[in-house]
């Protein structure tokens, strides 16, 4: 979390001292979220991808996540206690989903359509057939 800037004065949508934007850091990332009012609504258009090196790093990320008010979705995709969208994403399920034997591809591709949290023994698993 870095720094917050905060209304010097009532303005139409809210009052002096609300917060109006603040700027943090995602994984080395600089960010600015910026209060639009309640008429903006967080969805799933936007979402952070996190490329994972293996199972212990996408475990991790994926539990952090869930464990402290998130909520699971399908194939790698999460949500944090604010409803922003993440998609935890091990290296190994991209290279899978684009391996140039399409029939490896859509083994990989169709083994993470069931899946809440990539399982990356099942992804291998499925790309050798």
């Amino acid at each position: 979390m870095g720094t917050i800037f905060r209304a010097p004065g009532d303005y139409p949508a809210g009052k002096e001292g609300d917060v109006l934007t603040v700027a943090f850091t995602v994984m080395g990332i600089p960010c600015i979220g910026l209060n639009g009012g309640p008429e903006f609504k967080h969805s799933e258009a936007f979402s952070f991808q996190v490329a994972t090196d293996d199972q212990a790093e996408t475990d991790r990320l994926w539990n952090a996540i869930i464990d402290h008010g998130g909520q699971a979705s399908v194939c790698g995709w999460c949500k944090d206690r604010w409803g922003i969208s993440w998609q935890i994403t091990p290296r190994a399920l991209t290279d899978a989903i684009a391996d140039p034997d399409r029939a490896a591809a859509q083994r990989a591709f169709e083994a993470m359509m069931g899946m809440g949290k990539i399982d990356i023994a099942v992804i291998e698993a499925a790309r050798r057939g």
